[in-house]
């Protein structure tokens, strides 16, 4: 919805959102491609080539969230013509456009995502967002996706702050609960110090979201950030739960593998870095 609201036209846009902001129709978001992640800006395989008001698509995504179930996928693929990464609307039954869901994920396990193939799937002028030219529109939407990420991490260290507090209250050693203890508490006072210093990034930069001043590296900063704290906090929350830390049963594990997860999406920690060291610099240290 939010490739569409940003970079759709006007008829796009009435045309696709009210359906999908009653949930009466389901949206998907392809970028990344099964060799390629970091690289995505120079190196996306996925091509485009027009042929009239046709576009033709060819190439494979992964990693693609609601995927298999949604009715509207955004594509980006670069345009033969001119080497332009541009975005394309495609709708689920295209002919030569499969998606299968990704098995045996032990993270973000609420999610289905799947691999995509395209092969000759053909798409309709009137499909390709307007708004989309390069992928410099396509960064627009990553401004705003990373921000989401750095609030799933604040959410995700949260739960686990949470179930470590009542566990330490619940759990005995040595005839009184483990929350007496020193070391317990420490752990959990860092767990708190990360959750408030990250809920105060990401609702500033909420704000900044509303007052539409928000750049690049403020969503950059916030991701890599509040990724880094949640992998932190995470961890000392298992280490106070122990080996039942690593169960499901205590609710602490999925919290495990769910910030493995968040940590690397959007963009890992080291290319968000980047992002936000050239804003403070001037200087561009990609290679």
């Amino acid at each position: 919805m939010g490739s569409v609201a940003r970079l759709g036209s006007e008829e796009q846009r009435e045309r696709w959102l009210p359906r999908m902001a009653a949930m009466e129709k389901i949206g998907a978001f392809a970028l990344t491609e099964p060799t390629g992640g970091s690289d995505v800006a120079a190196g996306l395989r996925t091509t485009a080539r027009r042929e009239g008001d046709t576009w033709v698509l060819n190439g494979a995504k992964r990693w693609i969230g609601n995927a298999t179930f949604a009715d509207y996928v955004i594509v980006w693929a670069k345009d033969e013509g001119d080497g332009q990464v541009k975005g394309f609307v495609v709708d689920r039954g295209s002919p030569g456009f499969t998606a299968t869901k990704i098995e045996n994920k032990i993270a973000l396990r609420t999610v289905q995502n799947a691999d995509l193939t395209f092969e000759n799937v053909l798409v309709p002028e009137e499909n390709r967002l307007a708004g989309a030219a390069s992928f410099k529109d396509t960064a627009t939407i990553l401004r705003q996706t990373r921000g989401g990420v750095a609030w799933q991490a604040v959410g995700c260290m949260i739960g686990a702050y949470e179930r470590a507090l009542a566990y330490s209250k619940e759990r005995e050693q040595f005839g009184r609960p483990i929350a007496s203890f020193q070391l317990v508490q420490d752990l959990l006072v860092r767990m708190l110090g990360n959750v408030t210093s990250s809920l105060g990034m990401v609702v500033r930069l909420a704000q900044l979201q509303d007052d539409d001043v928000y750049r690049d590296e403020h969503s950059a900063l916030a991701k890599a950030f509040c990724t880094a704290r949640m992998r932190e906090a995470v961890g000392w929350g298992r280490e106070i739960m122990a080996g039942n830390g690593i169960v499901l049963d205590y609710g602490m594990g999925r919290f495990v593998a769910d910030s493995e997860a968040i940590y690397s999406y959007e963009g890992t920690r080291e290319i968000n870095t980047l992002i936000v060291g050239r804003a403070i610099t001037g200087e561009g240290a990609f290679v």
